[in-house]
């Protein structure tokens, strides 16, 4: 843990722990085969290196979410999708709803990324949107 104190007066202090988070998006890579062996590299290696104070965050394409989830066997791993829709339910081919993303086990979802603002022009108030169903799930 990271602790920082913050002092409020001459005589309070208060001390803020922040855990370490790392995090690895895998973007648009690895079959789904492929991403199963990468998660139980991680999975093991995340064991043995015995570090309770950091968080592991792998962000898997979509259809890797419930495959990389069963194959996790340790609190300091956990999956992220790498988008989500504005919508939470509803005739929009393609999206994967924050519920859907949820109901596979993860726990995280990306947003906001700067691939996602260029290529597909998403805005503020897009990601605000976003945002919203991710906090609903």
């Amino acid at each position: 843990m990271i602790i920082k104190s913050i002092k409020i007066d001459q005589t309070h202090c208060i001390k803020i722990m922040r855990k370490k988070i790392v995090a690895g998006n895998w973007k648009m890579n690895k079959t789904l085969q492929e991403g199963i062996l990468l998660a139980q590299t991680v999975n093991q290696k995340v064991k043995e290196a015995n570090a309770p104070e950091v968080t592991v965050i792998l962000g898997t394409p979509f259809i890797h979410l419930t495959e990389v989830n069963r194959c996790i066997d340790t609190p300091q791993i956990a999956v992220a999708a790498q988008n989500c829709a504005t919508e939470t339910s509803g005739a929009y081919t393609g999206e994967v709803s924050a519920a859907m993303i949820a109901s596979t086990g993860s726990q995280y979802v990306i947003l906001g990324h700067s691939e996602r603002r260029s290529y597909y022009g998403e805005t503020d108030e897009t990601l605000v949107k976003k945002v919203e169903r991710a906090l609903e799930n």
